[in-house]
């Protein structure tokens, strides 16, 4: 049993498909069956369930698969303690952001980065919450900002800043020429909300479950902007992040008086990361830049 045979069979436990695992490995069809044949009478045991046209990881294949992914992991980050003893702000990092807050924040604080860290290049990848975090535990990639709260004891962690929610309501709207509003401006109003997946639906239901304010139940969008598009065509109103609240004619964006919900973000990676030197200054970078933008509250 070797480093290769691990990468082959994890590839197998996440694609599914010999041929679909060769080509992510590099190797031929053949060669990959073959070391996992020669892996399973190594180890005794039935890894896969195999079918002319799929296979299936048995049990016993699924717990070795995720350990086998453990020690893979383990393997990187002793590459990386190798590269970072050179220089710990070079190399890679794979920084995962979800959608309802990349398109905001990373204009703000990307251009900055690039300059602070010239010999670090970084990869953003956007996607739901749940999925980052999957890819944190997998290894894929180093680091994610995320709302909180997240129950995740394997991750470490630092809070960034707390983003504040106002109402969005189209102009023509009793309440869009409002100075503040209250809670009790909510009660029993429908508020357009987010599909299921996205974890600002979450933080939205809370709210509204708060101030006693429903979910119009006729419409849920895939993104903050259809949301946004929608209260501009006058079809409702919704909460959104203070950092997405862009001039508009149609649009009104009315701040809370004295309850003022919010969002909580943080910058997370895995407690065993090598990279935890440069994540740990990457976050102070972070919000010294967002502190000159003023647009959100920074958390020390």
């Amino acid at each position: 049993m070797n480093i290769k045979d691990l990468k082959y069979l994890v590839a197998l436990s996440d694609l599914g498909h010999f041929g679909h695992a060769a080509n992510a490995c590099f190797v031929s069809q053949p060669a990959l069956s073959m070391q996992i044949k020669k892996l399973e009478a190594a180890l005794g045991v039935t890894l896969l369930e195999r079918t002319s046209k799929s296979l299936l990881m048995t049990e016993v294949g699924s717990l070795i698969a995720e350990r086998a992914r453990d020690i893979l992991n383990q393997v990187d980050e002793i590459h990386e303690v190798a590269k970072l003893a050179k220089d710990p702000y070079s190399g890679e990092l794979k920084l995962g952001i979800f959608p309802t807050l990349a398109p905001y924040l990373l204009p703000l604080i990307i251009p900055q980065l690039t300059k602070d860290y010239p010999n670090l290049s970084i990869y953003l990848i956007e996607e739901k919450s749940a999925s980052l975090i999957d890819k944190l535990n997998e290894g894929k990639i180093h680091a994610a900002i995320l709302a909180l709260p997240l129950s995740q004891k394997n991750l470490k962690s630092t809070l960034l800043f707390e983003e504040e929610f106002l109402l969005a309501t189209p102009s023509t709207h009793p309440l869009a020429k409002r100075k503040y509003i209250t809670p009790k401006d909510l009660d029993n109003k429908n508020l357009l909300l987010l599909e299921e997946g996205h974890c600002m639906r979450n933080q939205a239901l809370a709210i509204c479950n708060s101030m006693q304010a429903k979910e119009a139940q006729h419409f849920r969008a895939t993104s903050l902007e259809t949301l946004r598009h929608m209260v501009s065509a006058g079809v409702g109103i919704t909460l959104i992040p203070k950092l997405a609240c862009t001039n508009s004619d149609t649009i009104s964006y009315v701040p809370f008086n004295q309850f003022k919900p919010a969002r909580t973000i943080g910058l997370f990676w895995r407690a065993t990361s090598a990279k935890q030197l440069l994540l740990e200054d990457l976050a102070l970078k972070m919000k010294a830049i967002l502190l000159k933008q003023k647009t959100v509250k920074i958390i020390n």
